[in-house]
């Protein structure tokens, strides 16, 4: 596995600036849903430190689910448009208040295809909050009611996103110089 500084590009979104926005996130959607019923679905694997931090700057009590899609697969760098349901949720959305957390949208083609899926479950509402928001790369209308940052249209990496599995672990989001990148055999 290559170490990171070699194909750093640069870092786009500091810890700094990603945990205060965060943390403005989760002040919003606490005022938002006070007095309410809140359950945050998490799109497992790159969105789960961003529910983490999310979660915690939530102040009104809510519940968490998971789901895990795939569309992309190792190596790919865009989505097939063929989404499949890894794992579904253990939770009943029936009348529930839901926010799907996403880490980051690009075309949107899975992430219409989730909300497809659970509208025909009947929340009550059903919103999404990204951390990232690649419009310029958008080929589907998504409604995005809570946004982290809009990105440009780069390949990123850190705080969740990975690079095939590697790499989430880093506090920030940056971005990959391609023509540095070596994929690992």
């Amino acid at each position: 596995m290559q170490d990171y500084h070699e194909f750093l590009q640069e870092i786009l979104i500091d810890e700094h600036t990603l945990q205060k926005r965060i943390a403005e996130l989760g002040a919003k959607i606490s005022q938002d849903y006070a007095g309410q019923d809140l359950l945050l679905i998490c799109i497992l694997r790159g969105g789960v430190l961003f529910l983490t931090d999310l979660m915690r700057r939530i102040t009104i009590d809510h519940t968490i689910d998971f789901m895990a899609v795939s569309s992309y697969g190792v190596g790919a760098r865009e989505s097939t448009g063929h989404v499949r349901i890894n794992f579904d949720l253990k939770t009943d959305i029936y009348n529930r208040n839901v926010i799907l957390v996403e880490d980051i949208i690009d075309s949107g083609y899975t992430l219409k295809t989730v909300l497809e899926i659970l509208e025909t479950r009947h929340p009550k509402t059903l919103r999404v909050c990204t951390l990232l928001d690649k419009t310029e790369r958008r080929k589907v209308q998504i409604p995005v009611h809570y946004c982290g940052f809009a990105i440009p249209d780069k390949f990123v990496f850190g705080y969740g996103l990975d690079i095939d599995e590697h790499y989430r672990q880093l506090p920030f989001i940056a971005a990959v110089d391609p023509a540095r990148y070596q994929p690992s055999e």
